[in-house]
């Protein structure tokens, strides 16, 4: 059993220095040095290209988190415009950053005349170890849990965090560990691709790597219970991440099919 004490870790000034914010802060330092690696090591990047890239991707990342949970929760903003912008009080999403992300990685290549597939492949693997680091940022603010359980690693949530039907038990599934052991695993098969030069061609690591993550994601949200939008009792997140899978695998298979050359031709 584990619980979180705190979302603070210090005051400054009386600034809050919260947890979520130091994760998630050296998640993304991580991600983009790996990136940046890895871009140098396996496909001929300049150095510090990724480190170039990384405020466009970052910047609009957050911004595509921030606009995406708020349109789930359009109910409470269309009340409360102003807590649009009150992004400390919490409310990101990862579909969101990951179209927001994107964005911010095309204005990079025009910018900069670069290959978007190929940037994409490399930011792939730099974002799987990222969430990976970024989920303990639910733990600290109580958050991300599944179904109750008496487990033996069963994660320990107060009073005023547990959604209202569950407010007599004490103990629930860590959510977010399991997404962070799957979100490693998948950095860890990126790596072997990469390793073993099994993606033939620019694009397809990051075609995995949303039909891995997307998978995972689907196990994960099937035992959370709080998600914040429902579409016929289905959780968004679900039906996003199928959707995912279904375009990302279609793109996969119909690029790396032989190509049937006619007789006579060698």
């Amino acid at each position: 059993m584990f619980a979180s004490h705190s979302q603070i870790i210090c005051t400054i000034f009386g600034v809050h220095i919260y947890f979520y914010g130091v994760v998630l802060a050296a998640a993304i330092t991580v991600g983009v040095l790996f990136s940046d690696y890895i871009g140098t090591k396996f496909f001929n990047f300049a150095k510090e290209t990724i480190i170039d890239m990384a405020p466009y991707v970052v910047i609009t990342g957050i911004i595509g988190a921030r606009l995406y949970y708020c349109l789930l929760n359009y109910d409470f903003y269309l009340r409360f415009p102003t807590e649009i912008l009150a992004i400390r009080h919490g409310g990101i999403s990862i579909h969101g950053a990951l179209i927001g992300g994107f964005i911010g990685l095309l204005l990079f290549a025009k910018r900069k005349k670069m290959p978007v597939l190929k940037l994409c492949d490399v930011s792939a693997v730099g974002l799987a170890i990222a969430q990976s680091i970024g989920r303990w940022g639910n733990f600290f603010n109580s958050e991300a849990f599944g179904t109750p359980t008496n487990l033996p690693w069963k994660l320990y949530i107060a009073p005023q965090y547990r959604p209202i039907p569950y407010t007599d038990y004490e103990y629930f599934h860590p959510a977010f560990l399991y997404e962070s052991i799957l979100d490693l695993i998948i950095f860890f098969i990126l790596l072997s691709i990469i390793k073993y030069d099994r993606h033939k061609k620019e694009g397809n690591m990051a075609l995995v790597y949303l039909i891995l993550y997307s998978a995972a994601r689907i196990v994960v949200e099937s035992i959370r219970i709080d998600s914040v939008r429902y579409i016929f009792g289905v959780p968004v997140a679900i039906i996003m991440s199928v959707g995912i899978i279904v375009l990302a695998l279609s793109v996969l298979i119909c690029r790396n099919l032989p190509v049937k050359t006619k007789e006579g031709d060698c």
